[in-house]
Order: C-alpha cells, then sequence, then structure tokens
C-alpha cells in the first residue's frame, strides 16, 4: 500500500528539514506544497528528498491542501495523510491515524485534539473557539466530531477521488467535512498530541475563525437555502407586516403615520421578500445543477 504524508508549508525553513527527515525514515512517500513561501522552505524540502509543489504566491492553507490532493492522486496514492510542517504534530501518531483506514474501519480519520487522555492542551481560547466551530459544523452535517479543525488526517483512496476542496483558507477543513457527510464516507477520531512549545507557528485565531465561520455558512446556504435564506425571511416579512398593520391602526385612530415604524415595517417587508425569492431561486437552480451533474 503506497502511503504519502502531504505537508502545507509557507515560511517553514526552520522545521521542514528536521521534519521531512524523520518522516522519511517510516514514510519514503513525502509531498509538500510551498505555499509562496518567502523563504528557502521549497528549496530544503527538495533537497531532502519530498515531492515538491510550488505555489507561485501565498494562496493560503485551503489552496495548499488541494494541491496535495491532486498530486496524491496523480501519483496514485492510497492514503494521504496530511501533517502540519510547524513541529506540532508527532510523526509516531501517524501509525494511529492510519490504523483505521488500513484495517478498513474508515475513509477520514482525523487525529483529534480533545479525546484520548492527553486532551487540548493548547491556549484556552483556542480550545473555546475550536470547539465552537466544531459544534457549527456538527449541526450543519448531522456529525458527532470533537475536533472538526484538525489538520492532521489520513484519507484513503476513496476519499482522494470524491473530495475536491475548493476552499483557499481555513475553512477547507469543514468544507471536506461537508463533502465527506455527503458522500456517506465513513469518518473516525483517534486521539493524538499536540505541542504547542517551542518554535511552532500558529494561525491567528481571529482569522482563522471568521474564515470557518463564512466557509461553513457558505456550504450551509448551498446545501439548504429553503433553511438558510427561507426561514430568516419569514421572520422578517412577518416583523415587517407586524409593524406596517400597527402603523395603519395609529393612522386610523390618530390620523398620522409615525415614520419610524413605518420605515420598520416597509423595510421588513422588502427584506423579507427578498430572502424569500432568493431561498426559491437557490433552491431551483442548485436542483437543476444537481440534476445535470447526475
Amino acid at each position: 500500500m503506497k502511503i504519502a504524508i502531504g505537508l502545507p508549508a509557507h515560511n517553514e525553513e526552520k522545521n521542514i528539514a528536521a521534519i521531512i527527515m524523520q518522516l522519511r525514515k517510516t514514510y519514503p512517500d513525502v509531498i509538500v506544497c510551498d505555499d509562496g513561501s518567502s523563504d528557502n522552505t521549497g528549496e530544503i524540502a527538495r533537497d531532502m528528498g519530498a515531492t515538491l509543489i510550488s505555489n507561485p504566491k501565498n494562496m493560503g492553507y485551503g489552496a495548499a491542501i488541494k494541491a496535495l490532493f491532486v498530486k496524491a492522486k496523480e501519483i496514485d496514492v492510497d492514503v494521504l495523510v496530511t501533517f502540519d510542517s510547524d513541529g506540532q504534530h508527532r510523526i509516531e501518531d501517524i501509525e494511529y491515524v492510519l490504523e483505521p483506514i488500513l484495517k478498513n474501519d474508515a475513509d477520514i480519520v482525523i487525529g483529534s485534539r480533545f479525546i484520548g487522555k492527553d486532551r487540548f492542551q493548547g491556549p484556552r481560547y483556542r480550545g473555546v473557539g475550536i470547539k465552537a466551530i466544531t459544534r457549527l459544523s456538527n449541526s450543519s452535517t448531522g456529525s458527532n466530531i470533537k475536533d472538526s479543525q484538525s489538520g492532521f488526517r489520513a484519507y484513503n483512496k476513496k476519499a482522494l477521488q470524491g473530495i475536491i476542496p475548493s476552499e483557499h483558507g481555513m475553512g477547507v477543513s469543514t468544507e471536506i467535512l461537508f463533502k465527506a457527510a455527503k458522500q456517506n464516507l465513513r469518518i473516525t477520531e483517534v486521539p493524538i498530541t499536540i505541542s504547542y512549545d517551542g518554535d511552532t507557528s500558529t494561525h491567528h485565531p481571529v482569522s482563522h475563525g471568521v474564515s470557518v465561520i463564512l466557509s461553513t455558512m457558505k456550504f450551509i446556504s448551498i446545501e439548504h437555502p429553503l433553511k438558510f435564506y427561507g426561514i430568516p425571511g419569514m421572520v422578517l416579512l412577518s416583523i415587517g407586516l407586524f409593524f406596517v398593520l400597527w402603523s395603519l391602526q395609529i393612522f386610523t385612530e390618530q390620523g398620522r403615520f409615525i415614520t419610524n415604524i413605518v420605515l420598520i415595517g416597509i423595510g421588513g417587508m422588502i427584506a423579507g421578500t427578498v430572502l424569500l425569492m432568493t431561498s426559491v431561486i437557490l433552491y431551483s437552480i442548485i436542483g437543476v445543477v444537481r440534476e445535470e451533474m447526475k
């Protein structure tokens, strides 16, 4: 079985050599996506014997993951393990992430920071943020995953062939789970240990959170347009109608319109109508597109 380890890397010249050297002792096929680094990350990776993909500019974590997926399919690997290049992941944990796939118990395995005896030990605010994003992801996909944002994952050939990531930012982790759930791929988690000590880099928590939330909202709107746009539309339309009727009642009793009430009523009705029309139009378009793709 051909197993490749994929490393998305941006300005990781301090860590990349040691990681590749250790990885290749057990896993000869290492793929590095140099995502527009301004240092020597790409040159070091090539010199260390890794298969190198070079993005001409920094396109984002999601673009690097997509490039790794494409290269893995191109060289016909059976399993791709995505592994951070900043020194946070432990190489010895790869065998645990691989195990469910090698036993054919899963199509995607997530290395989770929130299960097992060595649970999340990073900054508290990061743990809270990851859990909040994971709940949002689970509510949208119907999953029960503990760590939807872990980049330490293994994908078998079925997952690699069925999923084509499109997100360029940090939302790619959620996107993959959306697409996996839609295709009924088997997903499981295994415990891993993360090191937040030493010279490791982390993504800015605010930009990470915003990217993931926007990505999640986008996929919810595509998968469930009637709920995403229709329910808020009905609420706004109802509020608008209430204020319009209230303003009419005041006019019949007092012979005058109260501007603020009228504006709220008209604005609510217009916004609600637009959202309802949007939900129906998108639902129809998405239905046609899906029929064409069958």
